[in-house]
């Protein structure tokens, strides 16, 4: 069963956006994943996808993910520490 992962928030989508764009040093956000997959050697169609398996998304969509979180955690830490002094 394909999920589309829903954004709770919907005026975070621009700054997830940005942050994507700037982790990766992409042109845009949504070639981010092209860029990813080209690298990692997997085939992905800008339309249809549907015979990508769930191993090689995880492949392009992890590492996208992974460092999102690694920065929004780093970002949040470096507030914390500032609001502590």
């Amino acid at each position: 069963m394909a999920r589309k992962n829903k954004i709770l928030v919907p005026e975070a989508q621009k700054g997830l956006d940005d942050l994507k764009q700037r982790l990766l040093k992409s042109q845009t956000p949504e070639n981010a994943k092209f860029e990813v997959s080209e690298e990692k050697g997997i085939p992905l169609n800008r339309y249809d996808n549907g015979n990508l398996s769930t191993r090689d998304a995880g492949r392009i969509g992890g590492p996208i993910g992974g460092q999102m979180v690694k920065e929004l955690v780093r970002q949040a830490q470096k507030e914390l520490m500032e609001k502590n002094k």
